[in-house]
């Protein structure tokens, strides 16, 4: 018998083609708020900068206006970009959102900067090599927000054990992931390729932890669902438009649909895009049944974070009640 899967939501708060940052904002929690109370477990929030397509630079001040909208809905980073912060802020703002909000905070963490290099630069950390000592780093966060006594004290932040995630998306996180017993969550949205390896270096080398005594596996897909397969078609040409720009570096706002792609993209085109970043589930219930079937067949993960780049936000509400649907059915 397959075991029980947990549903989240993943939102790099995108701009809508004709809109801005504030609608943006709007959106996201217009989403967080219809979700909020439903199976949905969690709300994460990207962090990406210099890009005038994608309104969640701040992570942290939306985490917060998030949770001022919403009662139930655990919501976090997905993830901080370790390299652009100190652990020691880190703990203090989460420990000070814990401080007001309570137990309701994920912190997922990021090993890249989520951004180009010459951003990364004006980041200004004096220390740029946070790439690199990513484990270190998440120990010293780890040992802020715990209770164990240290001679740099985060408060608010210490004792507050907020629940740790290593993102990755290739196998090098997983590593880290297994060696500090901890969640583990891939970002397959957009890098899908190391998947399966990551999580068997990561399930061979898991060693239990005070958060965790078993792995935890997690991806990020991309979910776009509706009432039929002809709807859905319609719909996802968005995702397509939006990744075939990013190919192309010529991003924009995130793209109304379009009645077909065919002379929107050459052959090579579409097959980078659906390669890439391809839609784990789309179209009905039915169809969509069939593929969550395969990919649980295959890696069996605990939990999964739908990802949709919709443009109509009832067509993206639509999508989410749709997949909550399908995996309720699925878990039976």
């Amino acid at each position: 018998m397959p075991k029980k899967l947990n549903i989240s939501a993943l939102n790099l708060v995108p701009v809508r083609a004709g809109t801005n940052a504030s609608q943006a904002i709007e959106d996201m929690v217009d989403l967080a708020e219809h979700i909020d109370g439903s199976n949905y477990q969690r709300y994460w929030i990207s962090e990406h900068h210099n890009m005038t397509s994608i309104a969640s630079s701040a992570t942290r001040i939306l985490i917060k206006h998030i949770l001022e909208n919403t009662e139930h809905l655990r919501v976090g980073s997905g993830g901080v970009m370790l390299p652009n912060h100190s652990p020691l802020i880190v703990a203090e703002e989460f420990g000070t959102m814990h401080a007001i909000y309570g137990d309701r905070l994920d912190i997922g963490l990021g090993r890249a900067p989520g951004t180009d290099m010459a951003t990364a630069n004006a980041i200004r950390r004096s220390n740029h090599d946070g790439v690199f000592s990513f484990k270190s780093e998440i120990e010293e966060l780890k040992r802020y927000l715990s209770s164990v006594p240290t001679h740099v004290i985060a408060y608010p932040g210490k004792g507050t054990e907020i629940p740790l995630y290593i993102l990755g998306s290739s196998t090098d996180s997983a590593h880290i992931a297994a060696e500090l017993g901890l969640p583990y969550a891939f970002a397959a949205h957009f890098a899908p390729a190391q998947m399966e390896n990551a999580f068997k270096i990561y399930e061979e080398n898991f060693k239990p932890s005070n958060q965790l005594d078993a792995p935890y596996k997690m991806a990020s897909l991309n979910v776009i669902m509706a009432d039929t397969n002809e709807e859905a078609e319609f719909i996802k040409t968005t995702h397509y438009l939006n990744i075939l720009n990013l190919i192309r570096n010529t991003r924009g706002q995130l793209p109304k649909p379009v009645e077909n792609m065919e002379d929107r993209w050459s052959p090579r085109e579409e097959q980078a895009v659906k390669t890439q970043f391809p839609i784990a589930f789309s179209g009905d219930k039915k169809k969509a049944m069939e593929e969550l079937r395969l990919f649980q067949s295959q890696f069996n993960v605990d939990e999964i974070m739908a990802v949709s780049y919709i443009y109509d936000m009832n067509d993206l509400k639509k999508s989410y009640d749709l997949f909550e649907e399908l995996v309720g059915e699925y878990n039976g």
